[in-house]
């Protein structure tokens, strides 16, 4: 049976869910006990579980990752919660040199089973403190993977599957998706990584979407449809792996491709999506692959200027149009 969620309390729930089912779950996070919770993701877990099991933390980034780390080691399945993901920073060197390297460094033999939950900030005068998405830089690490849900059901799904996965995830939130609403099985369920979701078939264009620029990509969609351009929309739904067959495909049959990544331009995600595309279509593609990102730049507080930052519904608009002609 399914029923309405948001975003938000999609995540509380698949955490609610995944300490039922295994009592080695644990979650840590500055404020996770506090009766709001981290943006309501970790309401009434303490009251249900008790501070054993969902933990507030200090403001000890580095330290709360070496903790689950250490807890992973003897079994437990740790989710940690950063309410920036740019705090995740603090603890680049426990994710870079010891996390996403121990089951190579094991032979396979051992793996830290660990997921990290990273909210990306916008609006509000978040700044660039405090609204950094640096999904590319944990996708470009051998030995993590990387979600990046668009929706209810997949953040549900997705943060499942991160907890009962046998590799540690990093699953990286919109914070401006938390109050989406949309239908979510009341069981528990699991999304596979790797398997993006084509939200909308069309036949004159694949738009390949990401994060919090999905929803936006069905926004457009709806739009130049009336003008009768018919556009697909793949959502990727996760960056390491992502679902290389679906996209190709896709681009083989539209032979045009615009990539939506609510990233910066240089080094990132949609250019390693066009980068693959053009390796294997270069000779079938009727127009140049599009890429809609953040500019080089970083978030501005002033709302003004955050308006220009991020790109509009009719940037993308000018843009499908542009590669139909």
């Amino acid at each position: 049976m399914t029923r309405e969620l948001s975003y938000a309390a999609a995540i509380n729930e698949a955490q609610r869910q995944a300490l039922e089912l295994n009592e080695d779950v644990i979650v840590l996070g500055q404020l996770a006990d506090m009766p709001t919770g981290i943006f309501g993701t970790t309401s009434g877990l303490v009251d249900r579980f008790g501070p054993g099991r969902v933990q507030d933390f200090p403001v000890a980034e580095n330290l709360m990752t070496a903790t689950a780390m250490g807890a992973s080691l003897v079994g437990m399945r740790p989710i940690i919660v950063h309410q920036r993901l740019d705090f995740m920073i603090y603890s680049l060197d426990a994710i870079v040199n010891w996390l996403a390297l121990w089951r190579f460094k094991s032979n396979g033999t051992s793996n830290m089973c660990i997921t990290i939950r990273a909210i990306v900030g916008k609006g509000w005068g978040q700044g660039p403190q405090h609204s950094k998405s640096l999904h590319a830089w944990f996708a470009h690490l051998p030995g993590l993977r990387v979600a990046m849900p668009s929706t209810p059901y997949d953040a549900k799904g997705l943060l499942l599957e991160s907890i009962f996965g046998e590799c540690p995830s990093v699953f990286v939130e919109g914070r401006s998706l938390f109050s989406m609403t949309g239908a979510v099985p009341e069981n528990a369920y699991r999304v596979r990584f790797g398997d993006a979701a084509i939200r909308r078939s069309g036949k004159d264009i694949t738009v390949v979407a990401l994060g919090m620029m999905a929803p936006q990509a069905m926004r457009i969609a709806a739009e130049v449809a009336k003008e009768g351009i018919d556009t697909e929309v793949i959502d990727l739904r996760t960056l390491a792996p992502w679902d290389q067959t679906k996209v190709l495909d896709s681009v083989s049959r539209t032979r045009r491709l615009l990539v939506a990544d609510p990233g910066w331009r240089s080094f990132g995600v949609a250019a390693e999506i066009i980068a693959t595309v053009c390796q294997a279509l270069h000779n079938r593609l009727l127009s140049p692959p599009v890429r809609i990102t953040l500019p080089d730049s970083h978030t501005p507080m002033s709302s003004a200027l955050e308006q220009q930052y991020y790109p509009t519904d009719q940037q993308i608009i000018d843009a499908v149009r542009a590669s139909l002609r």
